[in-house]
């Protein structure tokens, strides 16, 4: 029994030190993507958020995605980028509980915050597609960079259409645009002949 536990920490071990020496990768930044879009997603659902709110934060969150294309742009983050990543997207975090629990209170049942709503959501699918590209292979992290790159713009879209607090039919319209681009950008990338190593 004592040698299949040392066996056992061994494998552990030496798991656990592979990964550590293989560094952060590209999934590992795109799931932090995810999780706060959908905190994101569900305060404005609770009221939590207000949409000028939420469009702030999606300017803070188009911010790290050209952090995270920048970084990706050589197939690889750094430890030092890495740092300097995750720096900014707690930064995000901090701002969206801030913003969650402060007196500032959001209508989920308006027009302007069910448009928001439906963008945010549409921003975790992508990202969540994104995510299932990198673990699966069939996308390289160079291809997750230049993506983030477009997610960047449609979080800049959002949050300029946000910034006034109220987002129109029409401000909608040209953001879904950005959105259906991005999407065929995601299907064309992961059916290509590139494969990550």
């Amino acid at each position: 029994m004592k040698n299949l536990s040392k066996i056992a920490l061994v494998v552990s071990l030496t798991l656990s030190g592979a990964a550590f020496a293989a560094g952060p990768n590209a999934t590992e930044a795109v799931q932090r993507d995810v999780n706060q879009q959908q905190r994101v997603e569900q305060g404005l659902q609770s009221g939590a958020l207000t949409t000028k709110e939420a469009g702030k934060i999606e300017k803070d969150e188009a911010k790290v995605n050209r952090q995270e294309a920048r970084d990706l742009k050589n197939g690889k983050i750094s430890a030092s980028e890495q740092a300097k990543l995750t720096a900014e997207q707690n930064k995000v975090s901090k701002e969206i509980y801030a913003d969650k629990h402060n007196a500032a209170v959001g209508n989920p049942n308006s027009k302007s915050s069910e448009r928001m709503q439906a963008d945010v959501q549409r921003n975790v699918n992508q990202e969540k597609r994104i995510e299932q590209g990198a673990k699966s292979g069939s996308l390289t992290n160079k291809e997750v960079g230049s993506l983030e790159r477009g997610q960047a713009r449609v979080d800049q879209k959002e949050a300029n259409a946000a910034k006034n607090g109220h987002v129109s039919a029409a401000e909608q319209g040209s953001i879904q645009s950005s959105e259906n681009r991005q999407s065929k950008r995601i299907f064309n990338k992961k059916h290509n002949a590139v494969k990550s190593k």
